[in-house]
């Protein structure tokens, strides 16, 4: 059985979130997801939106997840080797080195192979990227139902 082991904040959930969860669960037989912890994800990125808990068991209820789980606070390769995935995928945007991460892991005596996966072609997939757009439509506040211009 092969193990995939894809990772993220996976905040706002979005198409290429749902693209790269596919994706990975192409390449083996199980696909584990690590959500980041919020204090990982505010270190790394920006604060979450979502809570981790609520993160995790959105994601987890998603068709190509066999099963998430939350990363750990203190060293994100503890998760790894918890798990002991023999793939790794990373999406277009993770900035991980491929041959770092593997090296770290060999290292650690969990042996895999990192694979870097491609997006969407659509422009609007970041979480970072849907906030933006929220603002710009809405000015930050709640859209009024009648106002020009405000989807509805």
């Amino acid at each position: 059985m092969v193990r995939v082991m894809a990772t993220g904040v996976f905040d706002l959930l979005h198409p290429g979130h749902l693209y790269y969860l596919s994706q990975s669960k192409k390449l083996g037989d199980e696909l584990v997801v690590v959500v980041a912890r919020d204090r990982t994800a505010s270190r790394l990125k920006r604060i979450p939106v979502l809570p981790e808990n609520l993160r995790r068991e959105m994601v987890e209820a998603l068709k190509p997840v066999d099963r998430a789980v939350l990363g750990s606070v203190t060293d994100l390769f503890h998760t790894v080797e918890e798990i002991r995935p023999d793939i790794i995928t990373l999406g277009y945007d993770q900035h991980w080195d491929e041959e770092e991460l593997e090296r770290e892991c060999s290292r650690r005596g969990v042996p895999v192979k990192v694979v870097r996966l491609g997006g969407l072609p659509e422009d609007l997939l970041g979480s970072s990227k849907i906030i933006d757009r929220i603002l710009q439509l809405y000015g930050g506040g709640r859209p009024d139902k009648g106002r020009e211009g405000a989807p509805r």
